[in-house]
């Protein structure tokens, strides 16, 4: 099947990139000029070895021109250029000592002088604050170590370094949030019109002719009246299923800027031996019809396939009981419920109940209906089946399936 795709740019971080690139190469031509006509605090050269200060000056010119295209984005800005370009940093500000015994004296610029900042912002526009904070620390105990007695100025422009940096690693991470976020909302209106073309083109159709027989079975009696009766139940269904609003999984962006390309996928195909997980609505909308009432979230209820099937098969279980033991006038109902840490099926009847007893001696017997069909199918998932019943007042069937247990439990029943 053919794929289309929709690539939506809708990045705030990639101009943050963008501004470290400008700021890197301006900052290592300021710390080049600053070298070449500063004066020192009597008016003299500041250097008493220019050739440690000019040495180091034209590799960090050549480093930061040969990885500018490492700056142009989270993808290519790795953690081992990162490591290697705070180092870099690093090693200017403990050579300036050497460059210049008097710079523990006054407080003047360190060889990379403001560049080093643009090292500590690149940790933070990737890695969010915690990053920023971790470089930062090194660049303020660098900046201490060179001082030898650092001053009040030194430890105010350490502390406005690292709060800074800090500052914008948090903005970036709340930025990534934001737009996967609206990612999101960008899908669920796409899968709400595709949604709505669909539900037009079927009630135009199917729908229709569904209504039809069931009108003209309805009034020819006999068999006609039982193919009219089932023509009914599956309009409900299918009006149901399209009417659910079934919104496909979040496909997040591939790239590792994390929202810097956003794809909404139509039409997908499954990689050769996975298996996507599966939205549970999809499996239990079937069984609504003019008996079996269906309420279900408004989002997808996520499990792995597998644990999907298993439990949308208990549920099959718990209404073929419904069927033989309330007769086939009884009223059912579904409700899924998705919790934080777990998925909730209830199955409820109103039917006559079931007997104090009646389901140990079903057992004891070797009718294993209940037993094998609900429980033991949950059970091999890792969740729970608990049935409640009152004679008179009908009987309750939830079934509950702990999200973090779910491949744990599936991989234990393989053993």
């Amino acid at each position: 099947m053919a794929k289309r795709e929709r690539v939506v740019r809708m990045s705030v971080e990639q101009p943050l990139w963008r501004a470290l690139t400008g700021y890197r190469v301006l900052t290592m031509i300021y710390a080049v000029l600053l070298a070449v006509f500063g004066k020192d605090h009597l008016g003299r050269q500041p250097f008493e070895r220019p050739w440690v200060a000019f040495a180091y000056l034209a590799f960090l010119a050549v480093w930061t021109l040969a990885t500018l295209p490492k700056v142009r984005s989270a993808a290519s800005c790795t953690k081992r250029f990162l490591g290697a370009d705070l180092v870099v940093a690093l090693t200017g500000i403990m050579l300036t000592p050497i460059a210049d015994t008097d710079s523990q004296t006054f407080d003047g610029p360190t060889l990379p002088s403001i560049w080093t900042a643009g090292a500590v912002l690149a940790f933070a526009i990737k890695g969010g604050w915690r990053w920023a904070a971790f470089a930062s620390t090194f660049v303020a105990a660098a900046n201490i170590i060179q001082r030898g007695e650092p001053s009040r100025d030194t430890f105010h422009n350490v502390l406005l370094v690292w709060v800074a940096s800090i500052a914008i690693g948090y903005v970036v991470e709340v930025a990534r949030a934001s737009e996967r976020t609206l990612a999101r909302a960008l899908e669920i209106e796409a899968a709400t019109r595709e949604r709505e073309r669909l539900a037009r083109d079927i009630h135009d159709s199917v729908l229709q002719v569904l209504a039809m027989v069931q009108r003209r079975g309805t009034a020819l009696g006999g068999e006609a009246a039982e193919l009219g009766r089932l023509a009914g139940e599956q309009e409900v269904a299918l009006r149901t299923l399209v009417s659910s609003g079934l919104v496909p999984p979040t496909r997040v962006s591939e790239d590792a800027a994390e929202g810097a390309v956003v794809r909404t996928v139509e039409v997908d195909e499954e990689s050769p031996g996975e298996e996507a997980p599966l939205d549970l609505r999809t499996l239990l909308a079937p069984h609504a019809g003019s008996r079996t009432s269906f309420a279900e979230p408004g989002a997808p209820v996520l499990l792995p396939a597998p644990a999907a099937r298993e439990l949308a098969a208990a549920v099959s279980a718990a209404l073929d009981n419904v069927r033989v033991h309330a007769g086939e006038g009884a009223q059912a109902w579904i409700l899924v419920e998705d919790e934080p840490g777990e998925v909730i099926v209830t199955v409820r009847d109103d039917g006559p109940g079931i007997p104090e007893g009646r389901l140990a001696q079903a057992e004891g017997e070797g009718r294993m209906g209940v037993a094998l069909s609900i429980r033991g199918r949950l059970r091999d998932i890792g969740g729970t089946a608990e049935v409640i019943s009152v004679p008179g007042q009908g009987t309750e069937v939830e079934l509950k399936v702990p999200k973090a247990q779910v491949s744990r439990g599936k991989a234990g029943s393989a053993r």
